[in-house]
């Protein structure tokens, strides 16, 4: 999936799928690639779990299946306070030896 999200157009067309169904067409009309890359690129998203395709007659509508996404989000919590408690600590190192510095160099 993270491969999937990887990608830029793919990452807009989700976000075109959040508002609302839609069919290739009218994706590729969006996007300045053809009908094919947009396809192929519906495709990844497909064998990814985000989006879902259903076809009547000769019309295939997609829509966003945002279940997958909460593993990633999940995912990037964890090392959002990984990091978050990583930058805290080096801005209190800093702001030490900042107040150390300022204090030597008074004497």
């Amino acid at each position: 999936m993270y491969g999937a999200i990887a990608d830029p157009t793919r990452r807009a067309i989700l976000a075109v799928l959040a508002r609302g169904d839609a069919n290739v067409g009218t994706l590729a009309g969006r996007f300045p690639i053809s009908f094919n890359g947009v396809s192929k690129h519906v495709k990844v998203l497909e064998r990814a779990g985000l989006v879902t395709r259903t076809v009547r007659g000769r019309e295939h509508r997609l829509h966003l299946n945002p279940a997958p996404l909460r593993e990633a989000v999940r995912w990037l919590a964890h090392y959002r306070a990984f990091w978050k408690t990583r930058l805290d600590a080096l801005e209190a190192l800093l702001l030490e030896e900042e107040r150390g510095h300022g204090s030597a160099g008074r004497r």
